[in-house]
C-alpha cells in the first residue's frame, strides 16, 4: 500500500500573496546505492539470454524503471542521497521521497554571510509521517539565515534499499522488460 498521508496542519493553511510567498524548495536527487533489481532478476524476468546487453540493463533501464516508478509513487525506491534546498528556514522542513532513512546534515548561511552546520541536538527527525520533516529540537527554533536563495541544505537519505516492497519490484521489472522490447 503506498498511500501517503500528509502531515496533520498544526494551523490552517494560508494562501500566500505576492509579497509573502514563504521559503522555496528545491529538492535535488544525489546518488542512488544500489537498484532494487539486479541485471540476473531482470533476465530472469524477461527471458533474456543475451549477455551482450547486460551493461545496457544494468545501467540504462534498470535505472529508468526505477526512476519511473519513483516519479508514479512519490517514494524513493532505492536506497538515495537527496537535498532540500530552502531560502530561509520555515517552521518545519518537508522531506519528500519517504521512506526517510536518516537526515545526514543540515547547513546554512547565517546573516554574516557564514556557512554552519546545525547540531543534530538542534532538531528532530519525524521519518514515520510520509513526507517525513525536520523540526526544531523541543524549546528551540532554527536559527536566522542570510537572505539568499538557497541559504538551507538538508542531506538526508531515503528508500527501500533490500526491503522493496515486491509489486514495486514486479512493476520495475515490467517496465524494464518494456523498455528491452
Amino acid at each position: 500500500d503506498f498511500t501517503a498521508t500528509s502531515r496533520p496542519a498544526a494551523r490552517p493553511p494560508v494562501q500566500p500573496t505576492d509579497h509573502q510567498k514563504g521559503p522555496t524548495m528545491t529538492v535535488r536527487h544525489i546518488s542512488t546505492e544500489t537498484e532494487p533489481v539486479t541485471v540476473s532478476e531482470v533476465k530472469t524476468h524477461a527471458t533474456i539470454y543475451v549477455p551482450d546487453h547486460d551493461s545496457m540493463i544494468e545501467s540504462i533501464l534498470i535505472p529508468a524503471a526505477r526512476r519511473a516508478a519513483e516519479q508514479e509513487t512519490g517514494r524513493s525506491i532505492a536506497n538515495s542521497t537527496w537535498e532540500v534546498w530552502l531560502d530561509e528556514f520555515p517552521d518545519e522542513i518537508e522531506l519528500p521521497y519517504p521512506p526517510i532513512l536518516a537526515v545526514t546534515e543540515i547547513t546554512y548561511v547565517d546573516p554574516d554571510g557564514v556557512t554552519q552546520t546545525l547540531s543534530p541536538s538542534a532538531y528532530v527527525l519525524d521519518a514515520k509521517s510520509e513526507p517525513g520533516w525536520v523540526l526544531p529540537a523541543d524549546g528551540t527554533t532554527f536559527p536566522s539565515t542570510a537572505d539568499i536563495a538557497n541559504a538551507v541544505k538538508v542531506r538526508y537519505t531515503a528508500g527501500y534499499g533490500a526491503d522493496c516492497p515486491g509489486d514495486l519490484k514486479l512493476w520495475i521489472l515490467a517496465q524494464v522488460r518494456h523498455f528491452y522490447d
